[in-house]
C-alpha cells in the first residue's frame, strides 16, 4: 500500500518538485533540439546549396541516428550509469554539439559552369556538431523519459498526468523554438539560430544539476561500486565516458553516408526485436510476456505513423517555402502550430477521454485513429493543391493539416509513453524506452526516402517553376494520404486482440 501522506509530502501543485525539474530540463534541450531542426533543410539546400534530395536524406540519417542512439543510452543507463548521471552527461555532449553549429563557414557559391564551390572544413565541423548531438540525445532523450516515471510509485495513479505535464514541457520548448532560431537564422545569420539552440542547451543542463536534491535519490546507478572500480588504472565510469567521446568520431561518419544508416537500423532493430523475444520467452510470465508483445506491435505501427508525420522538417518545411502563400511570414514559422495546438488541445483531449467514461477507446483504437488523422492531414494538402489552380497554395491548407496532425500526435504519444513504462517489464524500461526511440529513427529514416517523391531540381534552394514543384509534392501527399488511411484501418481491426494482450493495463492507460 502507497502512504499517501508521505506521497504527497513534498508535493508542487501535486506532483513531486522533481518534475517540474525534468519539465524545464525537457523544454530546453526539446527547445535546441527542434530549434536547430527546424533550420537544417533550409541550410542545407540555401547556404550549402544540397539538391533537396542530398539534404532530405542528410536529415533522415543525422534524425535516424538521434532516435536509435537512445537504445543503447538507455541500456548503459539501466546497467550502469543511472538516469541522471547519463542525462547530465548527455546535456554536456549536446551543449557541446549545437554551439558548434554555430560555426559557419564560408557559404558555398556555384560557378558560372555550373560548379559548386563549399567550405569542407567548416562542413565537416557541422558533421561533428550533428554527432555530438546524436551521442547527446542518445543519453537524454530515453532517460528524461525514464526518471518520469520513476519519480512515482508502482499504483500512483498521477503517473499520467505527470507525463501529459512533461509532454506540455516538450513542446513548448518546441514552440518557443520554432519562433525565435527561425527568426534569428533567418534575419541575422544561421550561426544566430544555431547558437539560440545552444544556449537554450546551456539553460536546460544548468536547470538539470542545480535540481539534483529534488530527485530524493531517484535516478542514481544500482551497480555504484563498479562504476568506482578501475580498469587500467581507470574508473569504469569514466571508461565509459571515454568511449562514448570516442564514439562520436564513428557517428561523425555515419552522420554522412545514408547507406551505413540503413544497415545500423536494420540491426539494431533485428537485434532489438530478438532480445525482445528471448527476454519474454525465458524471463517473463504469461501476462508479463504478452503485456510486452502488445507493446511491441503497438511500437511497430508507430513507425508507420511518425514516418508520415515527421514530413514536417523536410517536405512539409519546402513546401511552405516554395509553393505556400504566406505572405512576409518564414517558413519555418509554420512548425510551431504542431506545438501551440498541442498546448491547447492537450487539455481538451485529457478532458474528453474522460468525459467518453466507458466508451473511452482503447489504446490500439486511439493509435488506429491517430494513423486516420494523420492521413488526413494529408488530404488536405492535396484538396488544397487541386483547387490553387496556377497560383500558390493558401497557408489555411498547412494550418489544417497541421490541426489534424497533432490531433493524431494526441491520440498517440502521450499514453504511448505511459504505455512504455506500465507494459515493460521493470529491468528492461530503459531498454524499452529505447526501442520506442530506435522505431522513431526507424521512421525518420524512412521519412527522408518518402520526402524524396517530392524532390525539386532547385537554384539556389528555390524552386524556379512552381506548378512543376506543386505536382511533385501532390504525388507525395496523395501516396501519404492513403497510407495513412490504409494503415489506420488495418490497426483498426486488430485493436481487439492487442487491448486483450494487455490484461487490464489498457485500462489504466485509459484513466487520463
Amino acid at each position: 500500500m502507497i502512504n499517501e501522506s508521505q506521497l504527497h509530502k513534498n508535493d508542487f501543485f501535486g506532483h513531486p518538485r522533481a518534475l517540474f525539474i525534468l519539465f524545464f530540463t525537457e523544454m530546453w534541450e526539446r527547445f535546441s533540439f527542434y530549434g536547430m531542426k527546424a533550420l537544417l533543410i533550409f541550410y542545407l539546400t540555401k547556404y550549402y546549396l544540397f539538391s533537396d534530395e542530398a539534404g532530405n536524406l542528410l536529415i533522415g540519417s543525422y534524425a535516424a541516428l538521434v532516435y536509435a542512439i537512445p537504445v543503447v543510452g538507455g541500456f548503459i543507463a539501466d546497467r550502469y550509469l543511472g538516469f541522471r548521471k547519463a542525462i547530465v552527461f548527455g546535456g554536456i555532449l549536446l551543449v557541446l554539439g549545437h554551439l558548434g553549429m554555430a560555426h559557419e563557414g564560408n557559404a558555398t557559391t556555384k560557378s558560372l559552369t555550373g560548379e559548386i564551390v563549399r567550405d569542407d572544413f567548416a562542413l565537416q565541423i557541422f558533421y561533428l556538431s550533428l554527432a555530438f548531438i546524436v551521442m547527446g540525445v542518445g543519453f537524454l532523450k530515453a532517460n528524461i523519459s525514464s526518471l518520469v516515471g520513476e519519480l512515482y510509485p508502482v499504483g500512483d495513479k498521477r503517473r499520467d498526468s505527470g507525463f501529459t505535464i512533461f509532454y506540455m514541457g516538450i513542446n513548448l520548448g518546441s514552440f518557443l523554438a520554432t519562433l525565435i532560431c527561425v527568426w534569428l537564422g533567418e534575419a541575422y545569420g544561421w550561426s544566430y539560430g544555431f547558437a539560440a539552440a545552444g544556449v537554450g542547451m546551456s539553460f536546460g543542463l544548468i536547470t538539470f544539476i542545480s535540481g539534483r536534491k529534488l530527485l530524493l535519490g531517484k535516478g542514481e546507478s544500482k551497480v555504484p561500486e563498479f562504476l568506482a572500480e578501475k580498469t587500467i588504472g581507470i574508473k569504469n565510469e569514466w571508461c565509459i565516458y571515454g568511449a562514448s567521446v570516442g564514439s562520436i568520431l564513428v557517428i561523425w561518419q555515419m552522420v554522412q553516408s545514408h547507406s551505413v544508416v540503413q544497415n545500423l537500423l536494420i540491426v539494431a532493430g533485428s537485434i532489438s526485436f530478438v532480445y525482445i523475444l528471448y527476454y519474454a520467452i525465458t524471463q517473463l510470465d504469461k501476462i508479463a510476456r504478452e503485456r510486452l508483445f502488445s507493446l511491441t506491435i503497438l511500437i511497430v505501427f508507430t513507425v508507420i505513423f511518425w514516418a508520415l508525420f515527421e514530413q514536417a522538417y523536410t517536405s512539409l518545411n519546402l513546401f511552405a517555402d516554395r509553393i505556400l502563400d504566406r505572405g512576409a511570414i518564414p517558413a519555418g514559422n509554420f512548425l510551431s502550430l504542431n506545438a501551440l495546438f498541442i498546448v491547447l488541445l492537450a487539455p481538451v483531449f485529457a478532458w474528453f477521454w474522460v468525459k467518453l467514461g466507458k466508451y473511452n477507446p482503447n489504446t490500439a483504437v486511439k493509435f488506429s485513429i491517430a494513423l486516420l488523422l494523420v492521413g488526413l492531414g494529408f488530404g488536405s494538402l492535396v484538396f488544397g493543391i487541386n483547387i490553387s489552380e496556377m497560383g500558390k497554395v493558401s497557408m489555411f491548407w498547412l494550418v489544417l493539416t497541421y490541426f489534424l496532425h497533432t490531433c493524431a500526435e494526441l491520440c498517440l504519444s502521450p499514453v504511448g509513453l505511459s504505455a512504455v513504462t506500465k507494459l515493460s517489464p521493470i529491468k528492461i524500461v530503459g531498454f524499452m524506452m529505447g526501442v520506442w526511440f530506435l522505431a522513431t529513427a526507424g521512421s525518420e529514416f524512412i521519412a527522408s526516402i518518402l520526402a524524396n517523391i517530392a524532390s525539386v531540381d532547385t537554384s539556389n534552394g528555390e524552386a524556379p517553376d512552381l506548378n512543376l514543384a506543386k505536382q511533385s509534392y501532390l504525388k507525395l501527399f496523395e501516396y501519404l494520404f492513403y497510407t495513412g488511411i490504409g494503415f489506420g484501418i488495418v490497426l483498426l481491426a486488430l485493436s481487439r486482440p492487442i487491448n486483450k494482450l494487455m490484461h487490464g493495463v489498457d485500462k489504466e492507460l485509459n484513466n487520463e
